[in-house]
């Protein structure tokens, strides 16, 4: 028995989905731990993305299907990925 209509997204939304899930994911997760390697030590960042990083990262390509819009999903991800850099550039030292 094939699908109800009113369920599947368009090809667009399916796209954007899918490259949200798994290049939105892999943004978010890599500046995540760059994040932690300025404000943690760079050896406690390392271990943490050995073992948390591709759990994170899963995590994100499904919350990405569980979105209704691929548009919000992506503007989501890579709000929070420019967070991320902001805090890690002011972490960094001024110097002229």
């Amino acid at each position: 028995m094939p699908a109800n209509k009113k369920y599947l997204s368009s090809p667009l939304q399916r796209f954007l989905k899918i490259t949200a899930g798994l290049i939105g994911g892999f943004i978010v997760t890599q500046v995540f731990h760059m994040f932690l390697a300025v404000w943690w030590t760079a050896r406690n960042a390392l271990m943490t993305i050995r073992f948390a990083g591709f759990v994170l990262w899963a995590v994100l390509l499904v919350l990405a299907f569980l979105a209704k819009n691929g548009w919000k999903t992506w503007s989501i991800y890579l709000l929070i990925s420019l967070v991320l850099i902001v805090l890690i550039y002011l972490k960094q030292p001024f110097t002229i």
